[in-house]
């Protein structure tokens, strides 16, 4: 069981390497924080770590540090547009609970 993503989450991050100009992929990864323990965190990949786990579907990657992928496995990360709101979404099965305003999640 890996990590995966979505067509529309592939086409976003590829988009925005792009108009960046550089970079290989993106990092997911969680850190603590927020009101039930965890939250997601996203950050540009220029030079991977030997040790990073990669995920490629649609032509875009995903770098995860091997500590986070207990709480990770089996995410599916969707790239999404409802009204005016757009982002990334986390389909992670770990999750047991998120605080009310959506910032954080706990395993």
């Amino acid at each position: 069981m890996g990590i995966t993503l979505t067509q529309q989450a592939a086409e976003h991050i590829q988009q925005h390497l792009e108009s960046r100009g550089k970079g290989v992929g993106l990092r997911l990864g969680v850190k603590p924080s927020g009101c039930s323990g965890l939250s997601y965190l996203l950050e540009y990949v220029d030079d991977p770590q030997p040790s990073d786990q990669i995920f490629e579907q649609f032509g875009a990657r995903l770098y995860v540090a091997p500590e986070n992928l207990q709480y990770l496995q089996g995410t599916e990360l969707d790239y999404a547009r409802e009204g005016l709101n757009e982002g990334f979404r986390f389909n992670n099965p770990n999750e047991k609970a998120a605080c009310g305003c959506g910032d954080s999640f706990t395993v």
